[in-house]
């Protein structure tokens, strides 16, 4: 008996790097072919082989998806796109290319291969007009974009993507699964530039573990008791490959994340506890006259009724994962080798 296909679009990214160790863990390479989809050339996944095999493709463009399996496909994981975080300046024709004539090249390749199921990440950015409002956020709200700054045309663009998976559900049967995502938090080498407003800019918590580990003064900013839901990559990795294999007529709309708020004091409290030197312990230097974070938290409790998700790892036990990760550094061939 044939091995039932998995696509993974974006499998080069932060996301898919980790799903494929995830996938690695959880799937019998008897039963499953996972195909790993990026427009680098790279020979990285050859480790996780026989499970996983690489196919360089640009979703942009259509012609390069016939390299693709067309039949015996059951999940398509759809984690392309351009990003806000990773766009030097401002180039919103980018966001078009690939998230919305990307996302139609992936649907319809799912229509034409007989996928059962796409599996679709869509930004928090769609949320953005409950910041300050709303502490709780769930999962069907109607959409409340910001039509300024950097990742307005980002969330327009996503938008039109996630309408054009109900469309592809409705009209063709193809079972869409679509997850909304705050900052998943993982480990991974300083090597990428990230950019906030199209300019590089530090990534605040790993910024703060960074003086944790040197023992240096930590500021905490704005009211300590606000916070942030804070998902570590490995429940995300949980939740797709849930959605994957769940026995439902049709897809629908999900919350990422722990359900759980974590204060910007706790979060720092525990960065100390986790990378601090136990003879040198960075102290806590309150500085209310700053901005506060966003302070927000995802409900999941649809994910956990309609998927069977229940979030494995606490706050602490996140951080002394991703210490491991660090000091294993298992992605730097990626990012140095071809």
């Amino acid at each position: 008996m044939s091995r039932k296909n998995m696509i993974v679009f974006g499998a080069t990214g932060t996301l898919g790097l980790y799903l494929m160790e995830y996938l690695k863990e959880h799937l019998n390479s008897n039963e499953w072919r996972v195909i790993a989809v990026g427009r680098r050339n790279t020979s990285f996944f050859s480790r996780y082989s026989p499970l996983v095999e690489y196919c360089r493709a640009d979703i942009s463009k259509k012609e390069m998806l016939d390299s693709l399996p067309q039949s015996n496909v059951h999940s398509v994981l759809h984690f392309a796109g351009a990003l806000p975080g990773y766009m030097e300046g401002y180039h919103p024709q980018l966001y078009i290319d690939s998230n919305v004539t990307g996302t139609l090249n992936v649907l319809d390749y799912c229509r034409k291969s007989g996928a059962d199921r796409v599996l679709f990440t869509q930004t928090i950015s769609d949320y953005y007009g409950y910041y300050g409002k709303l502490t709780r956020f769930y999962d069907d709200m109607p959409r409340a974009i910001s039509f300024t700054g950097d990742h307005s045309f980002y969330a327009i663009s996503k938008c039109m993507a996630e309408d054009m998976c109900w469309h592809y559900q409705a009209s063709y049967g193809l079972k869409s699964f679509v997850f909304r995502l705050p900052n998943i938090y993982c480990y991974m080498p300083d090597i990428k530039t990230l950019y906030v407003d199209g300019k590089p800019a530090p990534s605040s918590y790993r910024y703060m573990i960074g003086l944790a580990m040197e023992g240096k003064p930590i500021e905490l900013w704005g009211d300590p008791k606000k916070g942030i839901d804070i998902i570590y990559v490995k429940d995300f990795c949980q939740m797709m490959l849930k959605a994957c294999f769940v026995d439902r007529r049709e897809g629908g709309r999900y919350n990422v994340g722990t359900g759980k708020m974590i204060s910007l004091e706790d979060q720092i409290k525990g960065m100390i506890q986790v990378f601090s030197p136990k003879d040198k312990q960075s102290i806590i230097i309150p500085r209310p006259e700053k901005r506060d974070c966003v302070n927000f938290c995802m409900d999941i409790e649809k994910a956990r009724k309609d998927l069977g998700y229940e979030p494995k790892y606490d706050y602490i036990s996140y951080l002394e994962d991703y210490k491991k990760e660090m000091e294993a550094d298992r992605f730097n061939d990626f990012f140095t080798k071809p």
